[in-house]
């Protein structure tokens, strides 16, 4: 349980985070970034998979590009769904689900299975 909290949390603060690197993107508060980060992890957890699988022809076209786009789609349906959590085009959604994959992923370096 502490370890669902810690990455709750660290997530939060990623979100938090990639609202103030990238412009357009907003959010109103920490709690409302708590909401965003759960709701970020189930859409990544259920529709991304299957939005992966459906864009699966373009992604091997585009050698792996479109990867990006679904991932900035799923980003932006998060925002879609947060009330104080605002994301304004697809550019800001896709620098933004960039930038939070990278912060997740210098977690997953740093404390990896320990939390």
């Amino acid at each position: 349980m502490f370890k669902l909290i810690t990455r709750l949390l660290l997530s939060a603060v990623g979100v938090m985070l990639v609202a103030y690197l990238v412009p357009g993107i907003m959010v109103r508060s920490f709690w409302i970034a708590v909401i965003a980060a759960i709701i970020i992890g189930l859409i990544n957890a259920l529709v991304r998979p299957l939005l992966q699988i459906l864009a699966l022809p373009v992604t091997i076209l585009t050698l792996g590009l479109f990867a990006l786009i679904v991932n900035a789609a799923c980003f932006g349906l998060a925002a879609w769904l947060v009330p104080g959590f605002t994301v304004a085009g697809l550019g800001p959604a896709l620098w933004g689900a960039v930038t939070l994959s990278v912060y997740g992923w210098f977690i997953n370096v740093l404390i990896g299975d320990k939390a």
